[in-house]
């Protein structure tokens, strides 16, 4: 039984913007996540709208409802990527945006893009339980299922990735290593899904060295850009990496 909870559907003047649906994932964790609607859903029955509670600069609108309250105009659409943020006792939110441009970019090509908050601090255990939550849930409702990260969501997407049968691709921007329990570079090798792996060539935040070596031994895409952790001045050029690899995925 679906226990999440959607934002009831708002129509909009021809033109307008469609701000993001805000879902809360079920899973027993306060986990809030924002729907960004591909392109080839605005002007359909799947045209939602709501409060994305960041700081992305998309318009707020409307309360969040019950799950029969919602629209299913998103049900059984065709792609999704799911969105994990950075740290998030270092600012990191759903609304990073990095995460954003990326969100945008997976738009412009027809493909649904969930970015996630975590719950509360859990050291990486319980960030992996509200990432494969989020997965649940996109896989109720999506044929096709990809998985992108920036930095700590890096790290959290690859090693959730590991051991699935269920998605279609994951990309890992300037991810770290890690830690016992969430190392990243151990994941790499239980994943079965395309892997994207983009680090900046100046990265110095970053434990990314381990993580290129194994994806390259893998046989998996990487590629260095002339780039800091951050990615300052470059999240476009960014962002089309991250859309090209998820078109290609998903086929």
């Amino acid at each position: 039984m679906v226990c999440g909870r959607y934002l009831k559907t708002l129509t909009l003047p021809t033109g307008t913007v469609t701000p993001p649906e805000q879902v809360l994932v079920p899973g027993g964790r306060d986990v809030r996540a924002s729907l960004d609607a591909g392109s080839a859903a605005v002007g359909t029955d799947a045209e939602r709208a709501g409060a994305d509670g960041g700081d992305d600069g998309r318009t707020d609108a409307g309360n969040v409802g019950d799950a029969g309250d919602a629209t299913d105009g998103s049900a059984g659409a065709g792609r999704i990527v799911v969105a994990c943020p950075p740290h998030p006792r270092m600012g990191g939110s759903r609304s990073d945006s990095r995460l954003v441009a990326a969100s945008d970019v997976l738009g412009e090509r027809g493909i649904d893009c969930l970015r996630v908050d975590y719950g509360d601090w859990d050291e990486g255990r319980g960030e992996q339980r509200d990432v494969g939550n989020a997965l649940a849930w996109a896989g109720e409702r999506y044929d096709a299922v990809g998985l992108f990260g920036f930095s700590f969501g890096a790290t959290m997407a690859l090693c959730v990735a590991a051991g699935r049968d269920d998605l279609s691709g994951t990309s890992a921007l300037a991810p770290d290593r890690g830690r016992e329990g969430a190392d990243a570079v151990v994941a790499l090798s239980g994943i079965e899904c395309p892997v994207q792996v983009l680090h900046g060539a100046r990265d110095d935040t970053a434990d990314w060295e381990p993580i290129v070596e194994r994806a390259r031994e893998s046989g998996h895409t990487v590629e260095a850009l002339p780039a800091d952790h951050f990615f300052v001045g470059q999240q476009q050029k960014v962002a089309e990496r991250v859309g090209t690899f998820f078109e290609r995925a998903f086929g």
